[in-house]
């Protein structure tokens, strides 16, 4: 299909600082659009400007308050579906009900695949997602997905960092995070090690078992997709400090952090840096000088790049 010019990019208020960053990257202006709400609570997006043919990309991560986000961009795909734009790309760098894929429990929703279903009805044509939670959810979508991974972002982090690599092994939390770990030691090429652990029910607490692999005497790498609570973080530092690491380092594609969530990360005796990316918004509530934000706008820049002019968005991970 050929479209009128290049890729409008439009942004709903879940993380405007990011569409601005994917804009400037593309040398383009942030797409017009007026948000509100009427007395009775419902939202209304309005787009200011002529999306007829166009390739337009809507910048929405589905980050707190989750479902206000979730519905403003609904309502904003329906908007630009009814201005008869071209094709539409929902951009969601976080995809908070990922977690939800599974029915685990009687008498539970998967609320991944009805979120998903819900994107697809609005009118979406096309999804990018970055480091998914569970990567069954890509099928959940009717529509084309592209799912991003901030991998190289982050391990050319501590490649450029002043970090020796050396006495450094990367270590995941759990072993759901072990196929994500293994792909970042690759790159780093050092050593992994897995935690094992188990959650106590539905209420983020974490009991830590065993650690596989040689932590002592070294640097550890926490790697994870998502750190919401810190949970997890905390009980895996805490136990590879009694294994005998040296400091710990924890890195993480999109950081939650609920709460107090960030305070009590970043007081943790051993923890020497956390790394994040803004996928999702920082409150500046929540920054700290241990915590370091990697920008994505260059990696999401150059997917709504390739896939308006047609080209491999895959190339860029090879």
């Amino acid at each position: 299909m050929i479209f009128n010019g290049g890729p409008v990019i439009f942004s709903g208020r879940a993380h405007t600082a990011l569409a601005q960053s994917i804009c400037d990257y593309l040398e383009c202006d942030l797409g017009n659009a007026e948000f509100s709400k009427f007395n009775n609570d419902n939202t209304f997006v309005q787009i200011l400007e002529n999306v007829r043919h166009r390739d337009v990309f809507i910048i929405q991560p589905t980050s707190p308050p989750v479902n206000d986000n979730i519905m403003e961009m609904l309502i904003f795909i329906d908007a630009a579906r009814r201005a008869s734009a071209g094709r539409i790309t929902a951009v969601m760098p976080y995809y908070s009900y990922a977690r939800t894929d599974k029915k685990d429990q009687p008498r539970v929703p998967i609320t991944g695949r009805l979120i998903a279903d819900l994107i697809g009805t609005a009118g979406a044509d096309r999804v990018i997602l970055m480091d998914l939670h569970a990567a069954q959810v890509q099928g959940f979508f009717s529509t084309v997905v592209d799912e991003l991974t901030a991998l190289p972002l982050l391990t050319d982090y501590f490649i450029n960092s002043d970090m020796s690599l050396e006495d450094l092994v990367v270590v995941a939390p759990d072993i759901g995070s072990s196929r994500r770990s293994r792909m970042f030691a690759s790159r780093l090429n050092v050593p992994l090690a897995i935690i094992e652990k188990r959650r106590l029910g539905n209420n983020d607490r974490v009991e830590t078992l065993n650690v596989i692999g040689n932590v002592e005497g070294k640097y550890a790498l926490l790697f994870d997709d998502e750190i919401n609570t810190g949970s997890t973080m905390i009980s895996a530092a805490n136990i590879l400090a009694d294994h005998g690491c040296k400091g710990v380092y924890a890195c993480a594609t999109h950081a939650v952090l609920p709460g107090d969530a960030s305070q009590k990360l970043t007081a943790v005796p051993n923890l020497i840096e956390l790394v994040v990316t803004d996928s999702m918004p920082l409150d500046e509530s929540k920054r700290h000088p241990k915590i370091k934000v990697v920008p994505t706008a260059p990696l999401i820049g150059e997917a709504i790049k390739r896939i308006n002019e047609g080209q491999s968005v895959g190339a860029l991970f090879r």
